[in-house]
Parts: C-alpha cells; sequence; structure tokens
C-alpha cells in the first residue's frame, strides 16, 4: 500500500509533524501522486514507515478526512476521495504554485469603469506631509487632545440612534451647525434639509456627475483646474470642455463661446485652483445668468476660502443664486484632518432627495458617532477658533516662505503671494520643463507640483504648486534651499 511518494518529514522544524504529513498528503493528491481512488497504508504502518508515532499519522489523517481529501471505508481501509474531479487536478498540476492564475481575457469592466481607469489622477502621495506638498493642512497644530476627548465623550455617552444605521443625509445637528457656520462665514442661504454629509468633496464630485450628467453632455472646466473634479466628470461620460482663467476667474464669455448648451460649470470662484484668483463679482453674474437661461448646473468648489488673509473670506457664489442652479460644495479636509473624510454639499431644494437617495445607495452614510462628535467642536466653538488659529498660521507661513524664496530663488522661481488658500505658485523661467524639474526636485526631499500637470491646454509659463500649510518656518527655508540647489543643478545640466 502507498505511502505518498517523497514524504520526508523534520523533527526540527517549527511545523508540527502532524501538520507536515498532512502537507505531503494534501500536496501529492492535488498534483496527483496519489490518485482518487488509492488506498494509503494503514496508520501503523506509515508510523512505522516514517518513524513517527501512529498519533502523529492519526491527526494528519483525521484533518484530511475533515477536509474531503480522503475517505474511510467501514472495514477497507483510508482511500483518496473520488470527489475530487480529473480536470480539478489536471488544472492544478498545470499552473506552478509560484505562478499568479491566468487572466481570463474574455472578463471585461464595463465602459464606464474604462473611463473612470482613463480618467484617473495621481493618487494623494501619503504620509507624513513633505514640503511643498499641496492640499495638506498643519495636521501637527490640530487640537488631537480635544479632539479624542470628545470622541471619547460620545463614544461613552452613546445613544442607540448612534449606534444603528442613520440618516444618509447626515446627522442632523451636524447639518444645523453647518448651516449656521455657513450664514456668518460664507453667506451662504440653506436650511439644515438642504445640507448632504459626504465623505470628503471628491464624493460629492462623484455624486453629482452621475445624478445629473449624461453620458456625452459637455462641462465647463477651469483651464488650469482641479485634476480630481476633471477625473469625476470625464468618468461619468461628459465631455469636459476647457475654459480658461484670468485674474478674475472663469472667463465666462470664453466658455459660452466654446459650449453655449453646455450642462453644467465646475468653479472654484472664491480662490481659484491652482492660481489663485477670485471670480470678479461680474464674472460670478455673468455665470449665474448662462446657467439660469441654458438651465445649466453650476459646482462651486470652496476647498479652501475660510484661509483669507486680506479682510474677511468673501462671500460664495451660492448666496448669489435666486435660481437654485449653484451645488455648493464644502470640505472639512483642510480645516480638521484629511483622513476624517468629512465634507457636505448644499443643494437645491428639489434635488435633494435624489442625492440623498444616491447616498444611500454608495456608502449609505458617513460615521454617526464621528459625526456626532464634530457637531460638538463646531457647537461648542472649537471649530472657529480653530480656524481663526490656523488662519493666523498659515498667513505667517507664506509670508515667510515668499520672503525666503525672493532670498534664494532670484533668477530660479518668482514665487508669487495669494490672498487667500494654502498654497502659492512659483513662476519658471520661459522654456522650461517643469514635469521634468518637478521629478529633479524630489530627489531633494522636496515636492513642488509641475503647473503644466493642471492645464487641458498648453501651458503659457511654466510654474510649481508649493504648498505651505503644513511646512514650519524652519522647515520651509531648509527646503527652499535644497530647492535651489536641485534647480541650480538642474540648470548647469541642461544642453546648451
Amino acid at each position: 500500500m502507498p505511502i505518498p511518494p517523497t514524504v520526508t518529514l523534520n523533527p526540527n522544524a517549527e511545523q508540527p509533524l502532524h501538520r507536515q504529513l498532512y502537507d505531503r498528503i494534501r500536496e501529492a493528491v492535488l498534483a496527483g501522486g496519489l490518485p482518487a481512488g488509492t488506498r494509503l497504508a494503514s496508520t501503523r504502518s506509515m508510523a512505522t514507515e516514517l518513524g513517527v508515532s501512529r498519533n502523529t499519522v492519526m491527526a494528519a489523517f483525521s484533518q484530511l478526512l475533515a477536509e474531503g481529501y480522503l475517505q474511510g471505508r467501514l472495514g477497507s481501509g483510508t482511500y483518496v476521495t473520488r470527489t475530487l474531479p480529473d480536470e480539478t487536478l489536471r488544472t492544478r498540476r498545470a499552473a506552478p504554485t509560484d505562478q499568479p492564475p491566468a487572466v481570463d481575457r474574455g472578463r471585461t469592466i464595463s465602459k464606464r469603469g474604462a473611463r473612470l481607469i482613463s480618467a484617473r489622477v495621481s493618487a494623494a502621495r501619503t504620509g507624513a506631509p513633505i514640503a511643498f506638498r499641496a492640499g495638506t493642512p498643519a495636521i501637527d497644530e490640530f487640537p488631537l487632545d480635544l479632539w479624542s476627548r470628545m470622541l471619547a465623550r460620545r463614544w461613552r455617552d452613546a445613544t442607540p440612534d448612534l449606534l444603528t444605521y442613520g440618516d444618509p443625509a447626515g446627522y442632523r445637528p451636524l447639518r444645523e451647525a453647518i448651516v449656521r457656520y455657513l450664514a456668518v462665514a460664507r453667506g451662504v442661504r440653506c436650511s439644515a434639509e438642504q445640507v448632504v454629509i459626504v465623505s470628503g468633496s471628491q464624493q460629492a464630485l462623484d455624486l453629482a456627475a452621475r445624478l445629473l450628467l449624461d453620458p456625452g453632455d459637455k462641462v465647463w472646466v477651469e483651464d488650469p483646474g482641479y485634476l480630481g473634479a476633471r477625473a469625476a466628470l470625464t468618468g461619468s461620460g461628459a465631455e469636459v470642455v476647457s475654459v480658461p482663467v484670468d485674474r478674475e476667474g472663469l472667463n465666462v464669455a470664453a466658455g459660452i463661446a466654446r459650449a453655449p448648451k453646455a450642462a453644467m460649470a465646475y468653479v472654484t470662484p472664491s480662490h481659484q485652483f491652482p492660481l489663485g484668483a477670485t471670480m470678479s463679482l461680474t464674472r460670478r453674474l455673468a455665470l449665474l445668468e448662462w446657467a439660469r437661461t441654458s438651465k445649466a448646473w453650476i459646482l462651486e468648489d470652496d476647498y479652501d476660502s475660510e484661509y483669507r488673509y486680506a479682510g474677511r473670506p468673501l462671500e460664495a457664489l451660492q448666496g448669489l443664486d435666486i435660481d437654485g442652479r449653484v451645488i455648493y460644495l464644502g470640505t472639512f479636509s483642510k480645516v480638521m484632518l484629511p483622513s476624517m473624510r468629512f465634507g457636505y454639499m448644499v443643494l437645491p431644494p428639489d434635488v435633494v432627495d435624489a442625492f440623498v437617495s444616491a447616498r444611500a445607495v454608495s456608502d449609505r452614510h458617513s460615521p454617526s458617532v464621528d459625526q456626532a462628535a464634530l457637531a460638538d467642536f463646531m457647537d461648542e466653538g472649537h471649530f472657529e477658533r480653530h480656524i481663526r488659529r490656523m488662519r493666523m498660521l498659515y498667513a505667517d507661513r507664506q509670508a515667510a516662505l515668499i520672503d525666503v524664496a525672493n532670498r534664494h530663488l532670484n533668477g530660479l522661481l518668482v514665487v508669487e503671494p495669494h490672498a487667500a488658500g494654502m498654497h502659492v505658485v512659483g513662476f519658471l523661467p520661459e522654456g522650461s520643463d517643469d514635469a521634468a524639474l518637478s521629478d529633479s526636485v524630489r530627489v531633494h526631499r522636496v515636492e513642488a507640483a509641475a503647473l503644466s500637470g493642471y492645464y487641458l491646454s498648453e501651458p503659457p509659463i511654466p510654474g510649481f504648486v508649493l504648498g505651505y500649510a503644513a511646512v514650519p518656518e524652519r522647515a520651509a527655508r531648509a527646503a527652499v534651499l535644497r530647492l535651489a540647489e536641485a534647480l541650480r543643478g538642474a540648470s548647469a545640466s541642461a544642453p546648451a
């Protein structure tokens, strides 16, 4: 009677002897070395042959019998099961164990999935903040002790409504707190019924694109502009129409000339990303008039305008809208912590139910206890105090960056101040390859995103987008020195 071929057991191995024997028999069955129906040696004979105790063999057999590799016949012995089809065994023999399974070329993703893949943008870099990564707040200045106490309090006193499925629109006290904040800080006119809590502004963009656009619909996007919005719109099947930006923001006349019947416009009017312009009142009114007459939607992304350093924050475009054409997007990622994944939409009343239903289908709702803690954070005044403190800190950090850049980057990069936000733009000498230079400076532990990467058209001038919010003054000086070294090195190595 057979013993599995080439069975060797190592008494000094960490793996128990019974497990080693189990593995060897199992492998022999799957590889065809022990064909279906083969009768195995008795436990006593196998124990003698292998030089182990009978209990060791019985333990291995017991597991193999339980898993269906072996079957016992009363008074006859133990056999390899006949229920493993030959085709399965041949397939296992043909596929080397160290190779991944072959791809079934007959399986394809959907057309919408293909659009999403083609529209993808580079994922936000993870890990600790690095100079000068854009979009990252000063996480080291966030009041973590206070926030952890508020979370702990909510978990300690959690009511049943916070521990079961919640409202897809979001925790109502949080929506009410957002309404109060927006009315004072941003001039947004709305009720709690118009607010929907989402997992960051990217989810808001995705929901808006899927609910309000049909494949082939034209959408205005700022050029240059936010890549995440462009990806969400393209992924939904929309046709993106680039509209140039100047010192007054989106050029509405150019948009009308290029696509007068567009279904939507995506804008960042309070602080244009990435150039930093504020849309003029004339342009705002022209955009609203176009949306009214064309029955188009406006997505207003108000991503970081809390941080305005000259006067008070400007009122939102939504506050001027009397026709219900503007969908206002806000985020806590820039004012709290990016990892919280909280954002919100302020919707015209007639589309609220549609968005709430879509939110329920996509991921039901955001974590209820965290929403409750955030509502407390806002109601008790901590949120606005944190924003005021960060506004002063970021103003100082921008000023420090501009100062050290003027002293050490002369002739290499012209860095212009912004009146708001968490980043500035530095312009390179004409003819520079900002994408190649961005790769070069990364070797020097500096992240400087190429301005050209945000354009759909040919960029008029090369440059970098430099985030400063997460960079203390001393670190900013050291990073600027490394950036200067990198740019000088790249200039010296460039062909004449």
